[in-house]
């Protein structure tokens, strides 16, 4: 559903909001600045979806730079993807570009230093699917029945004209392929395997795309996985069951890994039959915690996300605690019990 936020200085007086592609049809047009970015520790629907319309903007004339907050590069799981080698450092992008475009952050705060251009950039474009989402930005189009960002993205090329090839494809499938977990997930529709078919038909190679995606990893990951993975603990009596662990920068560095592999954890601790909660506290180098949770279906971690500050899914969440490890996870233990 597209809204206009009616207490922004750039919302319309009087009249219908403005939908997001009539602000970038408009923006293209008038070849206005337009700056785009996904949340911090960008995934493959974030990534995909920032650079699938950043390059969709630019063949409509726009002059875009293509963004994400937080410290500069990606992890090699996401680095090959098509235009990744454009993305400038947040440091880079102006603090006044005429349109600011957000997608797939479930909150401000998870746009992390960018969050400043929400009220600095002329017209602010929100979009995502997360049902935790509060709607902020001047324009936002907030689908939570949207599997993936990305396809909110492909319905935007399509408003604007643009027609789909390869280059936009490989992105677009990329995230759609990421946040669904490969079609496995219940936010997977019929129509959402009708995208995917029109993204094959580009001629893309879905294969070597999910094998770079979610089967290519150092050996240094066997390595952190066994000592992650071998002081996992699992709770059966807290809420409908929970089995968490944790990690940290400092031990993924251990391994010659980048923080970011840390990401991949949760999806292999969510697979415990016994629990219906997963849990991953990822230290970070500012001593806070990084908590990833996901669901078999019996509980909404986006609930319990949302009352750390964080955000998410029913069965796929996060948030951000500054509480030490132990705390963290006590207070998680109160939240499923109740």
């Amino acid at each position: 559903m597209t809204t206009a936020s009616p207490g922004s200085p750039a919302a319309p007086v009087a009249g219908p909001a403005p939908t997001p592609a009539a602000v970038l049809a408009a923006a293209a047009d008038a070849r206005a600045s337009v700056v785009l970015s996904g949340h911090v520790q960008p995934d493959a629907d974030a990534l995909g979806s920032t650079l699938a319309l950043a390059e969709g903007l630019r063949r409509r004339g726009a002059r875009v730079l293509a963004t994400f907050p937080g410290r500069p590069g990606l992890p090699a799981s996401l680095g090959w993807l098509p235009g990744a080698e454009g993305l400038v450092p947040s440091t880079a992008v102006p603090a006044s570009p005429d349109v600011f475009v957000s997608l797939d952050a479930a909150s401000p705060a998870r746009l992390g230093e960018l969050a400043a251009l929400l009220t600095g950039a002329g017209t602010s474009v929100v979009l995502d699917h997360h049902a935790s989402n509060p709607g902020f930005g001047t324009v936002r189009l907030v689908d939570p029945a949207a599997p993936a960002t990305v396809v909110l993205v492909a319905g935007l090329l399509d408003e604007l004209g643009i027609a789909l090839d390869a280059r936009l494809a490989t992105l677009l499938y990329a995230g759609l392929a990421a946040d669904t977990g490969s079609f496995r997930f219940s936010s997977t529709r019929p129509d959402t395997h009708a995208l995917a078919a029109r993204l094959l038909a580009t001629g893309i190679d879905h294969a070597a795309i999910s094998q770079r995606l979610f089967d290519t990893a150092p050996f240094g990951w066997l390595r952190l996985l066994s000592a992650v993975t071998g002081r996992a603990v699992l709770e059966p009596g807290v809420g409908a069951g929970l089995v968490w662990t944790w990690s940290s920068t400092a031990e993924a560095a251990e391994h010659a890994l980048p923080g970011e592999q840390l990401e991949a954890l949760v999806d292999v601790v969510r697979s415990t039959a016994e629990a219906d909660v997963a849990c991953v506290l990822k230290g970070q180098d500012d001593g806070t915690w990084s908590v990833s949770l996901r669901s078999r279906g019996a509980t909404d971690v986006a609930r319990v996300a949302t009352a750390f500050g964080g955000g998410g899914h029913r069965a796929a969440a996060g948030f951000t605690s500054h509480e030490d490890r132990e705390t963290t996870i006590a207070q998680l233990r109160r939240l499923l019990d109740t």
